[in-house]
């Protein structure tokens, strides 16, 4: 019963594509996975800390990794660029070449591309962020994600179910939370379905959303 699977990887060579295309030697393999990680965790740090602190939302929908012998090519796919660019454009620079000096690739260039989303809220990172944002000041979970729902609404999706899972409220016994609004075909290998899983600590401990968002 209930055998759930990663609506993403289920999905991988139809509708799903990987988040980093590059090839190595069964040696160098883990390598490269750390690496990959490294990339990502420093950007969402470095956004984190440069962003306007009157925004909660960091507004990164993914980060894309190509690499070649030469070359690391890093894309930041994010719905509110102006957190980061707005008046400062050398703020791109400064990342490069602080993650330049970080990930030591002596040979290889290293190069990063904003690409803004144009609907943000159809991202499920965006939805998740936004969530956490709330719920870290306090709003109540329902209206959170009922918020939540009537932004992707806004953005013109065809269903999406949002789960809220730990101490809601400050409550002594965890529990899972869940609302749906629309389809939101898992079993549809063609439907195009966006999920992410986002962790938000809030004084009451550690709380899990999930974002599942059918989009074509």
């Amino acid at each position: 019963m209930g055998q759930k699977i990663n609506p993403l990887g289920f999905r991988l060579g139809t509708t799903q594509s990987h988040d980093s295309i590059w090839f190595a030697q069964p040696t160098k393999y883990s390598e490269n996975i750390q690496e990959d990680k490294k990339i990502r965790d420093w950007i969402k740090n470095y956004i984190q800390k440069n962003r306007r602190i009157s925004s909660g939302v960091e507004g990164i929908g993914e980060i894309k990794i190509q690499k070649r012998i030469d070359l690391i090519q890093v894309i930041i796919y994010m719905g509110f660029p102006k957190l980061l660019i707005e008046g400062k454009p050398q703020k791109i620079e400064e990342l490069q070449t602080n993650m330049h000096k970080k990930l030591n690739c002596v040979n290889r260039k290293l190069n990063i591309a904003i690409v803004k989303v144009t609907n943000a809220y159809k991202h499920p990172n965006i939805l998740a962020e936004f969530i956490a944002g709330q719920l870290k000041n306090r709003v109540s979970f329902r209206k959170a994600m009922k918020k939540a729902i009537e932004l992707t609404e806004q953005a013109g999706t065809k269903g999406v179910q949002v789960q809220i899972a730990g101490r809601i409220d400050g409550k002594e016994i965890a529990r899972v939370e869940w609302i749906r609004e629309g389809r939101v075909p898992l079993q549809t290998i063609r439907a195009k379905i966006e999920y992410c899983c986002y962790t938000v600590r809030t004084i009451y401990g550690v709380l899990g959303i999930k974002v599942w968002i059918f989009s074509k």
